[in-house]
């Protein structure tokens, strides 16, 4: 068999980064049998200089920092580059066309899933700049999907979620109930599932506690960079 494809993660948050990195890392048997992973190196700027970017609106700031982490990674060997971090894919094409090695959407990756499993509206929570953006409405319309936003007030309360707890590893049943919420109200909408669009969602709702079938933006990406990873050589990387 040869030899999988080295995957390169640019990390943005920790929590984010780390359950990317441990669904390849713990999934790889189901592709490659036994212990075995695929080689994946992580690396990551801190995010406070993501997040000052973020809230300067500077997405070419934001872009020069994800190109960064992605020439330290082609430097050691990855062939090809995922992000866990669904916000900053706003500033992914400001600098794809510069990059030393290809990426994977993470928006791109979702969409599909979701086409493969007959879903049609679907209700996004994420960042309050995930959300704003078109990141994900312009992959999901480009598949004849729809997508229903958040509310403005349930927008703010979303962001300061991620922000002062989730990516600081902090996980409180508020929180959780308060994305069952938004959920409920968005399959009242007539969505047939949720995007769980920030990395460190699926640390708290999944479909066991949730109104909807929830598409995992992290998990569904490691598992797509873990199918790039084991195609042949002579594939499209």
């Amino acid at each position: 068999m040869a030899r999988p494809r080295h995957i390169g993660i640019v990390g943005c948050s920790a929590e984010g980064a780390a359950l990317c990195y441990r669904t390849i890392c713990t999934e790889g048997a189901t592709q490659l049998g036994g212990h075995a992973h695929p080689e994946v190196s992580l690396h990551t700027h801190s995010l406070g200089e993501y997040v000052a970017c973020l809230e300067r609106n500077d997405w070419r700031g934001v872009g020069e920092l994800m190109l960064s982490s992605a020439r330290k990674l082609v430097q050691i060997g990855a062939d090809f580059l995922i992000c866990p971090d669904n916000t900053i894919h706003q500033a992914l094409p400001l600098i794809e066309s510069r990059s030393p090695a290809p990426w994977l959407h993470i928006a791109e990756v979702v969409a599909a899933h979701a086409v493969d499993r007959g879903f049609k509206r679907l209700g996004l929570t994420g960042t309050r700049w995930l959300v704003d953006s078109d990141v994900y409405p312009e992959k999901l319309t480009a598949r004849g999907l729809g997508y229903v936003r958040p509310s403005m007030a349930e927008r703010e309360e979303i962001n300061r979620i991620i922000m002062d707890e989730l990516v600081r590893g902090m996980f409180r049943s508020e929180a959780t109930a308060y994305f069952q919420r938004v959920i409920r109200g968005m399959k009242e909408e007539s969505c047939d599932a949720v995007i769980l669009g920030c990395t460190e969602i699926p640390l708290i709702v999944s479909d066991a506690n949730a109104a909807l079938p929830t598409l995992d933006s992290t998990r569904l990406l490691a598992r797509a960079a873990l199918r790039r990873s084991v195609e042949r050589e002579s594939a499209p990387a």
